[in-house]
């Protein structure tokens, strides 16, 4: 996949006040359906399972996923059929991101929420091993070292070295861990969760993928999860639309209006150093904002 575009200059007046300067890599102008940093936690995922073809993927999100059509999408484009577990009882009206998978040709299997919390359990894996023989299970979010290893490839598009610290959202942790591995000396890789309890490093790399040494030169900012996962209080639909307005970008209600709200907020509150170069990672997502009524958001 090409991209066909470079960091772009943040026009924020907050900045030159602080002497800092800012860049957004704007992966949300990726592609209009495989948006920001899907392409590169899928990728590595979607190339193991070529290696078995006539097999289906299977992965797993909710209503609003940016990951399960990012999936299918994918799928589709590599010639793969896929099967979305989707958390929760199937409602009489799907959401514009289920029909879009589903437009895509992906089987949407629904689970409710108690099962749907087991999708990591063995049984619960052989279950579905045993209805779709072959398949190559993708974990939720494209997680795991094959998506980690993927979201390296991110600071690699351009020249980063440049910056002295990085930022992104954190959902699974995936995409955070595969910018520290792949920063620079002396980069600072900074975490924005947006879910409540991912404020450890127990919780976003439970299973080790990071030595001591690389936690200890990135942090995690917690405080901005405004509620948790996927809550937009009025403060934040207001920040976003006052972002927009200020800089030119879009953000979305889950991830990314919380990452630049966090910038803004810590500018503010002088977290960064004089002279400090910051590149924020804009990871797409724009479409779980359909979820909100029209006319909330002015972009």
């Amino acid at each position: 996949m090409n991209i066909p575009f470079l960091p772009e200059q943040l026009e924020w007046p907050g900045l030159p006040q602080k002497n800092i300067s800012a860049d957004i890599l704007r992966l949300d102008r990726l592609h209009p359906v495989i948006s920001g940093n899907k392409w590169f936690k899928l990728k590595g995922h979607l190339q193991q399972a070529l290696q078995s073809p006539g097999h289906p993927v299977i992965t797993f999100g909710g209503a609003w996923s940016n990951h399960l059509i990012a999936t299918a999408y994918a799928a589709r484009r590599q010639g793969l059929s896929a099967v979305g577990i989707v958390r929760g009882e199937r409602p009489p009206v799907l959401s514009a991101t289920l029909m879009g998978a589903a437009a895509c040709g992906m089987q949407l299997e629904f689970v409710p929420r108690r099962e749907y919390a087991k999708k990591e359990e063995p049984g619960f894996l052989r279950r579905l091993t045993d209805r779709f023989p072959g398949a190559y299970i993708i974990p939720e979010g494209g997680a795991g070292l094959i998506g980690i290893k993927g979201s390296e490839d991110i600071l690699r598009l351009t020249d980063t070295n440049k910056y002295t610290h990085i930022l992104c959202a954190v959902g699974t942790g995936t995409t955070l861990m595969g910018l520290i591995r792949a920063a620079g000396p002396g980069q600072v890789v900074i975490g924005i969760p947006v879910l409540k309890g991912f404020d450890e490093w127990t919780a976003v790399d439970p299973h080790g993928f990071l030595t001591m040494e690389q936690k200890t030169s990135a942090r995690l900012l917690p405080g901005y999860h405004f509620g948790g996962y996927a809550r937009h209080p009025p403060e934040l639909l207001d920040f976003m639309n006052r972002w927009y307005r200020e800089t030119g970008v879009p953000s979305d209600i889950v991830y990314t209006g919380k990452l630049f709200f966090s910038v803004w907020d810590s500018v503010r509150k002088h977290l960064f150093p004089a002279h400090s170069r910051l590149l924020v990672i804009h990871s797409g997502g724009l479409q779980g904002n359909l979820s909100l009524p029209p006319g909330i958001l002015d972009f």
